[in-house]
Formats: structure tokens, sequence, C-alpha cells
């Protein structure tokens, strides 16, 4: 897309109808919890909107974040959205290498400081241990220190990027315990370990896509992020738990459950409490979402939801028994466990 092209136009070009669009912005604006009138000012908006400049740090991470946002099987408005952004720096994504990446990465700090949109996916080492993590001969830490400075909006992608993820995970055996000191953004704002700035978490292993295009359209459109919750989630993607969301719930109040991933109750689609679901504790999208162009997500494939998008993930999820769902202890109102 030219900078002079309208994103309409754009749309057109690759094959989105107007209707579409403004389909797109209804739904969005919806998901959003946005009041009346909200979709339409979300339209003129978008479609006037000038391609931000985006900087996507990848640190302690697999991959699975970019694979998840920017995968699509065919062009769909939520892809474009990405399409829509700059992208002027992405370790995985960029052609350049070496002192000429760098380079692009400084251009684009200096040419738009103080609107530029920074996106990090995996944790940051700290301390002495910041070593551990270095690209170009510099720390994980100090690029976020020094890329921090001039963004205009911080979305952090996964959950290793907003709660520390696997990286921060304590050891299994005590008396071998994590040494990375390996943080997610939050905490580093909230240590004043780098700047504060304005900051989305989008947590999930891998997160949503939906709910990342929709916190960049409404940052595009309003020029804010969304409404976030006290763990800085957006509200309309995280206020529910997935099991108040789940199509296995109401087999859950009949008391329905599978007792093994290839019993009579699991062929029957009966509810996974049994089997380690940490669905009611979980906040995230996936059940409404969905995962690949709205085709499924692991509740709906069979298999129970991991927390993924919780703090404390990856502890919790290889926690001793004791600690996973026994009955009453992890659903107040569930019916004894077998």
């Amino acid at each position: 897309m030219t900078e002079r092209e309208s994103f309409i136009d754009y749309l057109s070009r690759r094959g989105i109808s107007r209707r579409g669009f403004l389909g797109f912005c209804a739904v969005t604006a919806s998901a959003l919890a946005l009041p009346m009138g909200a979709a339409r000012t979300m339209a003129a908006n978008l479609a006037a909107a000038q391609r931000p400049c985006v900087i996507w740090l990848s640190f302690q991470e697999c991959t699975g974040c970019t694979e998840s946002l920017t995968r699509a099987a065919e062009p769909t408005i939520e892809s474009l959205i990405l399409d829509q952004l700059s992208l002027d720096y992405h370790h995985t994504l960029q052609a350049a290498s070496g002192e000429a990446a760098e380079l692009a990465r400084q251009n684009a700090i200096d040419d738009n400081f103080g609107s530029y949109v920074l996106i990090v996916d995996g944790a940051v080492p700290t301390g002495e241990q910041a070593t551990w993590s270095t690209i170009a001969g510099q720390t994980n830490l100090d690029m976020l220190k020094e890329t921090l400075d001039g963004a205009a909006l911080v979305i952090a992608v996964g959950t290793c990027a907003t709660f520390g993820g696997v990286p921060a995970a304590a050891a299994i055996a005590a008396e071998r315990p994590n040494q990375s000191g390996a943080k997610g953004v939050g905490d580093l704002m909230s240590a004043s370990e780098v700047p504060e700035r304005p900051l989305v978490n989008v947590p999930g292993c891998p997160p949503v896509p939906g709910a990342m295009t929709g916190v960049i359209a409404h940052f595009l459109a309003f020029g804010t992020p969304p409404e976030l919750d006290d763990l800085r989630r957006p509200v309309a993607y995280f206020a529910d738990t997935v099991h108040q969301r789940c199509p296995r719930l109401m087999h859950f109040r009949n008391e329905r459950f599978a007792l093994a991933f290839d019993d009579e109750g699991a062929r029957n689609g009966y509810c996974l409490a049994k089997l380690g679901c940490k669905g009611p504790k979980a906040h995230n999208a996936c059940a409404t979402l969905k995962w690949n162009l709205g085709t499924s997500f692991p509740m709906l494939s069979g298999h129970g939801c991991l927390g993924c998008a919780e703090p404390g993930f990856w502890d919790r999820t290889l926690a001793p028994e004791g600690d996973r769902f026994l009955g009453s202890a992890f659903y107040p109102d569930a019916p004894p466990a077998a």
C-alpha cells in the first residue's frame, strides 16, 4: 500500500468490499464493547488512518506469537489490519540483517519518535543474567529501554512478554531455581527498570490473533488503547473466563464429565474438568474468536484449557497433583472428583 492510497482503496484492491469493511468495524466495535455509533466512527477513522510505524522486538520467545498473529489462510480484513501497519523492524520477517537491520530500527525510532507502536514478544532476562539474550551485541533489556523512549503505545504480545511465561518459570526442583531473572514488560515498568509507557497486554501461548488485531484497530481508529483490566489486558477479550464461553459448559452444569481422553464421555463432548481443564480461572477470548479463521480452540478439539493467558502459566501447568483440579478447590460449584 502506498502512502497516498486510502485504506478503503487498499481493501478494494485486495478484494474486500466496503460492505465487508463496515461489517468488520461493526463486529470489532461490538467485541470491544464500544457504544452505539462507534462502528461508524471506527470505519471513518480507519479509512482515513495513516500507516503508523511499528517496531517489533522479539526477545526470549519461540516465534509462536509471530506465527499466530501474522499467518492468514486468505486475505481477511484482520490480516490486512496488520498490512496497514508500516512494520519497519521485525527480527524474523525483515529482509535486512546485521548492521542494516539495526540501522533500520534506529531510523524508525528517529523518524517517528513519539508516535510509533512498539510490539514486544518474549520475556526479558535481567540482572547479571541480562546477557543471556542479546541482539547485535546489545542485551534485550538495553534494547527495550532504548526503543521504549519514543513509543506512543506498547503492546506486549504473548504470555512471555506479558507475565514472563516459560522463561520466567520456576524450576521443578527447589535446589535449582530459575536464574534468568526473566520478566514481562509490565513488571519491568512497575519496577522502574524501563520507561513507563501506555501498555496493552495481549497474553496467550500463543495469543488469539483477533484480540491483537482488535487492539490495533482501536488504536488506529481512536488513537488510544481499549479499556483494560487490572492486568492491563483488553477487557473486551479477557473479562470472561474460558469456562463461561465453553461449548462444554452445559455438560458441566449437568455433571457430565469425561474421565479419560478416549472414553465415551470425551467422544460425546463432556466437560473436561476432571482431566485438569483450567478454564474457570483462565481469562481469554479463544472460546469465542478461536484460531485458524475461527475453526477451533482446545476444548472444541478435545483438550482442556492450560490457562496460558494467566500470570504464572507453566508453573501451574506443571504443578504437583495437589495443586491441580481435584474438585471444589478449583471449581467451587463442582461435584466431587471421581
